[in-house]
């Protein structure tokens, strides 16, 4: 007698025979292929739930479903949500994002986050050495690929914060680079950038989707407006409909804010970045002089 096949067998041969790589299939079912992977190697245990939607995605005629009992456990996302869903019954608000976290990065998660190195990713010395921009150096760094996509350049009014960041009036037209990034093809952060007119529109900053070696602050430095202070506001909250969508957040996962301002040695602010990122793959990793 042939023996039956395991789960974990039978989704890999599937996904195989309909030649998805695993990345594409998490893509189409909508899970993350760190959780896919964990399925196919029987790391982790499908519910009856999730093995009845991989049955649908691949048109296996229920070939799943029949080898997962229906006591099997809920997936890990399923039981992060019930666990956020007590969270907000119970934990007060300025709590409530911190625990989310914590629990998507050890129930559903099972990688290390994605360190953001603070000052160090902003060295010129890297810069130059690497060609690359500062996200591309960290991301490098911790062994995984970045990807990084301008989605739009436009001219906007600058709004009150970044205004008052800049030492500019309120409403004051600056340039807006919009740009998302990704490792591994996993969304991390969302940023979008505000540069004055008068350093932005006769160069490529207000043009080009792509900068080049050592990307904005090559050009910045090129210009003649070199980073020697930068200021850095970190705040959590929930993401936009629109930012979850575009981080492919999931629900209740929180996002670190962070503030951007770029000064030159004579304190002159140049550049402006609101960051929007991921909290259940980034962290934030600082380590500061201290002068006295």
């Amino acid at each position: 007698m042939v023996p039956m096949a395991s789960f974990a067998q039978q989704l890999q041969a599937l996904r195989h025979a309909r030649g998805l790589s695993l990345r594409a299939f998490a893509t189409q079912v909508n899970y993350s292929h760190t959780y896919l992977w964990e399925l196919e190697t029987g790391r982790k245990q499908p519910s009856p739930l999730v093995a009845s939607h991989l049955d649908k995605a691949l048109s296996a005629d229920g070939s799943l479903s029949a080898l997962v009992p229906a006591s099997a456990p809920d997936s890990p996302l399923a039981g992060y949500r019930r666990q956020v869903e007590a969270l907000t019954r119970t934990a007060p608000a300025g709590l409530m994002a911190q625990l989310a976290t914590w629990l998507y990065d050890t129930d559903v998660r099972g990688r290390p986050p994605l360190m953001r190195l603070g000052a160090e990713r902003y060295s010129r010395r890297l810069r130059e050495e690497t060609g690359l921009s500062p996200f591309r150096i960290e991301v490098s760094r911790q062994g995984r690929t970045p990807t990084t996509e301008c989605r739009s350049i436009t001219t906007v009014p600058a709004p009150a914060e970044v205004a008052r960041r800049l030492g500019l009036p309120t409403g004051t037209p600056v340039v807006r680079r919009e740009i998302w990034y990704a490792a591994d093809d996993e969304p991390v952060q969302l940023a979008h950038t505000f540069i004055p007119l008068d350093i932005a529109s006769n160069s490529i900053l207000a043009t080009a989707t792509t900068l080049g070696a050592g990307a904005l602050y090559g050009r910045l430095d090129e210009l003649g407006h070199h980073l020697a202070h930068l200021h850095e506001q970190v705040t959590t909250r929930l993401p936009t409909t629109e930012e979850a969508t575009a981080l492919k957040a999931p629900a209740g996962v929180p996002v670190l804010d962070v503030l951007h301002t770029s000064s030159n040695s004579d304190g002159r602010p140049f550049e402006v970045t609101r960051f929007v990122i991921r909290a259940d793959v980034a962290t934030l990793d600082y380590e500061l002089a201290i002068d006295d």
